[in-house]
């Protein structure tokens, strides 16, 4: 999040990238009989904290419940289930850098042996040149995350001659379309036991001025205050909520429910290059009423939204459903992707408030 810039006077010196790298692991063991004491919660806070030194942020805020641990994080967030890694990071940050490391933690403390599979996505950045080297462009993030998984596929839904397009990298590959009906059966049959799994982003850019106010040490007295004022609350009433205001502005918060469900919100308020986003996992057969939540909440002038669910996942319809919502109020759809992976199908759509 922002820290140290003025929301009034922006230079290109005080920049500040907005659009985070999101990473998202799920592991496994391959001796069944120990998986169910493997648990990646059982890695130790100073161990996490060496972890994120990596990274290039710090941890500012935690909080739990009997299935996740969610931290705040100096740039974004972070959370731990019990075979579910999520680290999702925003400005100059490494987060590939700190793999390697991660994977040596989970087999050590986690018990765990095995990635299942690795969700690696961003949108496309407002300034690339100001990167990390490794993360100038997709195509080096990619050699990255190649040198350590053998399987690996990556994807840009969207036109990236756009000014919004979204990158995605997983192990699981895209189906070919020509497999045959007792290929597609034995597909279908390796997934009744799956959990259901599905997660809602909204990238939201070019917002409402008179809302971003509200995420300024100027008009909000601390993060509560900007939580209450904003309607931040009200988006999914029963989350327990976990919110930080940096000074002089910038907000970030974590929302946890008692199913292991999460939410959050992370705002770079500043006018030139004002960026929120929006992310939860909680399980609906349509976000139709969320979505409009988030966007009477935030206002902004166009977004890119990704819905990703498994297919025994109660969201497994919403790709279909998101091809016939042309509008959310005054936001047209612009452009829409569907691509089907061996577990999950993902849906890209991006809107805007005028054609662009």
């Amino acid at each position: 999040m922002a820290k140290s810039t003025n929301i009034i006077n922006n230079t290109d010196n005080q920049f500040f990238e907005g659009v985070e790298k999101l990473m998202e692991l799920w592991f496994t063991s391959s001796s069944p009989d120990n998986s169910k004491d493997c648990d990646l919660r059982n890695i130790p806070r100073h161990e996490l904290e060496g972890l994120l030194q990596i990274v290039n942020c710090e941890i500012i805020a935690f909080s739990k419940n009997d299935e996740i641990d969610a931290y705040v994080l100096s740039e974004s967030s972070m959370f731990l289930a019990k075979r579910r890694f999520i680290l999702k990071t925003c400005g100059t940050t490494t987060p590939l850098q700190c793999l390697k490391s991660l994977l040596l933690l989970v087999e050590q403390y986690a018990g765990f042996d095995q990635v299942e599979d690795i969700f690696y996505s961003r949108k496309n950045f407002k300034r690339p040149d100001l990167q990390k080297k490794e993360y100038r462009s997709f195509d080096q993030e990619v050699e990255l995350l190649n040198a350590l998984f053998q399987r690996g596929h990556a994807y840009c839904l969207g036109s990236p001659s756009r000014t919004d397009c979204w990158y995605l990298y997983t192990l699981n590959p895209i189906q070919d379309m020509n497999n045959n009906q007792d290929q597609q059966a034995q597909h279908d049959d390796s997934n009744e036991d799956d959990i259901p799994d599905q997660t809602l982003e909204i990238l939201m850019s070019d917002l409402d001025s008179s809302v971003m106010q509200v995420f300024t040490k100027a008009q909000s007295s601390s993060a509560s205050d900007a939580t209450q004022t904003s309607g931040i609350h009200k988006i999914i009433p029963h989350m327990k909520i976990d919110d930080y205001l940096f000074d002089p502005c910038g907000y970030s918060m974590n929302g946890i429910a008692k199913d292991g469900s999460y939410m959050t919100i992370h705002i770079t308020p500043e006018t030139n290059f004002s960026y929120v986003s929006f992310e939860t996992n909680i399980p609906q057969a349509s976000y139709h009423e969320l979505i409009t939540r988030v966007l009477d909440t935030f206002k902004p002038g166009k977004f890119v939204l990704t819905v990703f669910a498994n297919k025994t996942s109660e969201a497994t319809g919403i790709p279909r459903s998101l091809k016939q919502a042309a509008s959310f109020g005054p936001w047209r759809q612009q452009d829409i992707e569907t691509c089907c992976t061996k577990s999950y199908d993902f849906t890209y759509t991006f809107y805007s408030k005028f054609p662009s």
